[in-house]
């Protein structure tokens, strides 16, 4: 396991602090992504895997911070194997990002809903992949706006259930509203803006709705919007 789990960063004494599993079907990416990520200073690779099943077995050994997964492989997909991966006993599970060759994946709302923290690009440059490991590694996700109705987009398509707004109960108005900007794609800083709130205060209402709702990241906060009714598509 990482020296700390989700904590991003190099340690006081200079070792490395993210341990990364590269898991793809194609031996190039697993490779190119492997030494890319094994030059930064704040993190090491502890091993890759080809397809779903050797990703769970691998997770076993290696307890790593960050996967990155690929979505299409034989034998057991990312999907499944996200799925198997966040459903281990224990507490702690790593982040995943899902790889993908295009950003308006048919998958991206399944593979939301299993837990996956973000997206990735694999013609992604060195710097938008070790960036990417560290988002997710602080406990961030990677959701970007186009990922972002791409969700919305997904969610749309589906059979209309009923909403559960009683699963918002716990949160407050003000809470409520920054889950709604949050749900349409703002970021930080633009949530600050509108609302007229620091952004430390934005993040402070980001960590409550997680902790209350019992969710993991930003991503999971877009999905239980649009579920709980709390945001209707076409908003």
């Amino acid at each position: 396991m990482g020296a700390a789990r989700y904590g991003g960063g190099v340690s006081t004494e200079g070792t490395a602090s993210i341990t990364v599993a590269v898991v793809d079907d194609q031996s190039m990416v697993r490779e190119g992504f492997s030494a890319l990520l094994g030059a930064q200073k704040d993190m090491r690779v502890v091993g890759s895997a080809a397809d779903g099943i050797d990703a769970v077995d691998l997770v076993r050994r290696t307890d790593p911070d960050v996967l990155l997964m690929d979505i299409r492989m034989p034998r057991m997909n990312g999907l499944d194997a996200t799925r198997a991966v966040l459903g281990m006993p224990g507490e702690r599970h790593p982040r995943i990002i899902m790889l993908t060759t295009f950003d308006a994946d048919e998958y991206v709302f399944s593979a939301l809903q299993a837990g996956a923290s973000g997206f990735l690009l694999k013609d992604a440059t060195a710097e938008e992949l070790a960036g990417a490991v560290r988002v997710v590694a602080d406990g961030d996700a990677l959701l970007s706006p186009s990922i972002t109705r791409k969700v919305i987009g997904d969610y749309a398509s589906r059979p209309a259930s009923r909403p559960d707004p009683t699963v918002l109960s716990p949160l407050t108005e003000r809470e409520l509203e920054v889950m709604r900007l949050v749900a349409g794609g703002r970021s930080n800083s633009e949530i600050a803006g509108e609302l007229f709130l620091g952004e430390q205060t934005v993040k402070t209402h980001v960590s409550r709705i997680l902790a209350k709702l019992g969710l993991r990241d930003r991503t999971q906060i877009v999905v239980t919007a649009y579920e709980s009714g709390l945001v209707a598509v076409g908003q």
